[in-house]
């Protein structure tokens, strides 16, 4: 057996709380996440996995409302565990926050492009993988601050970007510049005169233009073009 699980909750399950399903290929690592995740009153673990493979079967069978994955596995790594589960192409789109041990600016940049919507280090402790769990839930993405200003950094500073042109039209870029500066739905519609609504609507645009499944990936996209620079 490559991976374990307990059997999948009823089609009735309290909607408050969140179905995890772990993949690691290291017990002692799902079984650290699971007793950090089920002491929480708002969060269960239905499943765990020790390949990527293994996971995505899982992931399939049991609909979590949520799957943690590492991406050094065998059999199929996290971030192709992402692209499936998470990315434009899913049948049935599930929530992916990677926690992994490494920070490679190409690990980041692929599995947000994928779908993810976290992207964690193990060693930035349970705070922050609960932090993260339930961000993911409320349609947020928390990345850890240790990438997240390296990687900033290194966007802001880039002098190969490439026009930002189609496939935005004019608001939509500007949509875009502002979720690369962080802010929230209602800030974008004072910002622009316009309501919450309509900068969420103009947003959900914007993602699908660029096949991108969260703000992240705009966020990216707009600092990788050079469309948005990130705040000193």
């Amino acid at each position: 057996m490559v991976g374990r699980s307990q059997p999948p909750s009823p089609r009735h399950h309290d909607p408050v709380t969140t179905r995890i399903l772990i993949a690691d290929d290291q017990e002692d690592i799902r079984h650290g996440f699971r007793l950090i995740l089920d002491s929480q009153p708002d969060m269960t673990v239905v499943g765990e996995a020790a390949d990527g493979s293994t996971a995505v079967d899982l992931a399939r069978d049991l609909r979590p409302d949520l799957v943690l994955t590492d991406i050094r596995m065998p059999r199929m790594d996290g971030l192709e565990v992402t692209r499936l589960l998470a990315g434009p192409e899913a049948e049935h789109p599930t929530r992916v926050v990677v926690v992994t041990t490494f920070d490679l600016d190409e690990y980041v940049h692929t599995a947000l492009r994928s779908g993810a919507c976290g992207f964690l280090l193990k060693r930035s402790g349970p705070g922050l993988l609960i932090e993260g769990v339930r961000a993911a839930m409320a349609g947020d993405t928390l990345i850890s601050p240790q990438i997240t200003v390296r990687l900033l950094s290194r966007l802001a500073d880039r002098q190969d970007r490439i026009p930002p042109a189609d496939p935005l039209t004019a608001r939509e870029r500007e949509i875009a510049r502002l979720v690369a500066r962080g802010l929230t739905n209602a800030e974008i519609g004072t910002e622009l005169f316009i309501s919450p609504g309509t900068a969420k609507t103009h947003i959900a645009n914007v993602q699908a233009k660029l096949a991108v499944r969260n703000r992240v990936g705009i966020a990216a996209w707009a600092w990788e073009t050079g469309l948005a620079s990130p705040r000193p």
